[in-house]
C-alpha cells in the first residue's frame, strides 16, 4: 500500500507537458488521484484532432480520468515546440491559479516513429534525428523556461523530466540516447538553477513501460497483458503508467524533497523508499530482474548519474 495520503496533494497545482497518453497519462491521473488539479497539455485532442502520431489518445480523456480519480483535469492543447503557445499556457495557469504551480512534468516525447534503432549515426537521416532532438529535448526546455518562474517566484515546487533510463549506459541508437541523457543533464542543470528558490529539480525513468502502444505491440490488452510473456520474458517484469505516476505524486508530497534535487531516479528505487504500488498492489523491479536476467546479456545498468 502506497504512503501517499490520497489527498496529500490537495490544494496542489501541476501541469504534465505530453499528458496524452503512456507515463504522462500515467503520472497526470496519479497526481490527481492524490488531490492535485492538473494541466494536461499535448497535441492530440477530440476537439483539435490528433497530432502526427495519429494514435487515438487525448488530452481530454486523460484530462477526465484526473477528474474521476479525485482531482480536477484541465485540458490544453499546447504544442510545447512553439514558445508563443507555452507562454500563452503559463499565463493562463498563472491567471487562473492566482500565480501558483507546484509540480512541471516535462514529458513530451513522440520521438518513437523516429528512432532507428537499426543504423549508426553515419547512415542515419540526419532531418529525422535532429527533428527527435528538437521534439525530445526543445520542447523541455522552452517548457520550463516559461514555467519553472512561478516556481520560483513561490519558492517552492518540483520540476520532472521523464526519461528512458537513469545510468550514463548507451541507449541502442544514437539520437535517442543523446535525447534521453540530455533530458537527465536539464534535470541537473535547473536543479543548479533553481536550488536557491526552493525548488526541486529531478529525473526519472520507468522501467518496462506498459504503454498503450506497447500493449498494442504485443497484441494484449492490461486485462491481459501476461499473454505477452510468450513473445518477451522480460515483459512479465514491465509495469503500468501508474507506477510511474505514483512514484511522481511520492516526490511531490515528499517534505524531505530537496535532498534529491538534481538526481536521476528510477521506479525501481522509488518504491523502496515511498512504499508505493502498481495499480494490481505488485512492485516491479527492472533494476533487479536486469542484474539478475539481462546483465550476464548485455552488461550491468550502470551507476545512477
Amino acid at each position: 500500500m502506497t504512503t501517499v495520503d490520497n489527498r496529500k496533494l490537495a490544494g496542489k497545482v501541476a501541469l504534465v507537458a505530453g499528458g496524452t497518453r503512456g507515463g504522462g497519462r500515467g503520472i497526470a491521473v496519479e497526481l490527481g488521484a492524490a488531490g492535485a488539479t492538473v494541466y494536461v497539455t499535448g497535441r492530440s485532442s477530440s476537439a483539435a484532432g490528433r497530432s502526427e502520431m495519429n494514435r487515438p489518445e487525448t488530452i481530454e480523456e486523460t484530462a477526465r480520468a484526473v477528474t474521476a480519480a479525485g482531482g480536477l483535469g484541465i485540458a490544453v492543447r499546447t504544442d510545447h515546440s512553439s514558445a508563443d503557445e507555452v507562454r500563452a499556457l503559463v499565463d493562463r495557469i498563472d491567471s487562473e491559479q492566482d500565480g501558483r504551480l507546484d509540480v512541471l512534468v516535462n514529458c513530451v516525447w513522440g520521438g518513437d516513429r523516429l528512432t532507428d534503432w537499426s543504423s549508426p549515426l553515419w547512415e542515419q537521416d540526419l532531418d529525422r534525428g535532429l527533428r527527435l532532438l528538437r521534439q525530445a529535448i526543445e520542447t523541455h526546455v522552452i517548457t520550463s523556461r516559461y514555467a519553472v518562474g512561478l516556481m520560483a517566484a513561490r519558492r517552492s515546487g518540483l520540476v520532472v523530466e521523464v526519461t528512458d533510463g537513469n545510468t550514463a549506459r548507451y541507449r541502442g541508437s544514437f539520437f535517442y540516447d543523446v535525447a534521453k541523457s540530455t533530458v537527465i543533464r536539464l534535470a541537473f542543470a535547473q536543479a543548479a538553477d533553481l536550488k536557491e528558490y526552493g525548488v526541486a529539480a529531478v529525473a526519472i525513468t520507468p522501467g518496462f513501460l506498459r504503454s498503450e502502444a506497447l500493449l498494442e505491440h504485443f497484441g494484449v490488452t492490461e486485462a491481459n497483458w501476461r499473454d505477452g510473456v510468450a513473445k518477451d520474458p522480460d515483459f512479465a517484469h514491465s509495469e503500468t503508467p501508474a507506477y510511474l505516476g505514483r512514484a511522481v505524486a511520492a516526490l511531490a508530497a515528499d517534505p524531505d524533497l530537496m535532498a534529491k534535487t538534481g538526481r536521476a531516479l528510477a521506479t525501481w528505487g522509488l518504491y523502496k523508499e515511498y512504499g508505493f504500488t502498481d495499480a494490481d498492489g505488485t512492485q516491479p523491479d527492472f533494476g533487479a530482474h536486469w542484474a539478475k536476467a539481462l546483465e550476464p546479456r548485455l552488461g550491468p545498468l550502470g551507476t545512477p548519474l
